[in-house]
């Protein structure tokens, strides 16, 4: 039995949000939320809040003990691009990507 949970549009670049995701998957979930409590990056924060989310999902909707399960899969994929522009010099302009995230995560039991 897996438990999922997802996250859509978080304000953190794909390429920063893999750099978290890489340090706990295949973890157990105790262990990757000590983990990101400590990790100082941006990315930590929303991905902590979405492993416990999925642990409440098994917990609640699935009934899987909370104790024995790991990170069978994390998922960062790229969001849409907030375009905005910077005046440069002579009259141009220059574009500006504020990148987001999709973050998904599979839970499993051992």
């Amino acid at each position: 039995m897996e438990a999922k949970a997802s996250l859509k549009t978080v304000r953190v670049s794909p390429r920063k949000a893999r750099l978290v995701a890489d340090l706990v998957r295949g973890k157990d979930v105790d262990k990757a939320l000590d983990t990101l409590k400590f990790v100082n990056r941006s990315a930590s924060l929303p991905v902590r809040k979405l492993i416990e989310s999925a642990v409440a999902n098994a917990e609640n909707n699935h009934g899987l003990d909370i104790d024995i399960l790991f990170i069978k899969e994390i998922r960062v994929d790229a969001g849409p691009t907030i375009k905005r522009f910077r005046p440069r010099a002579q009259g141009r302009a220059f574009m500006i990507r504020k990148r987001t995230s999709h973050v998904s995560v599979v839970l499993a039991e051992k």
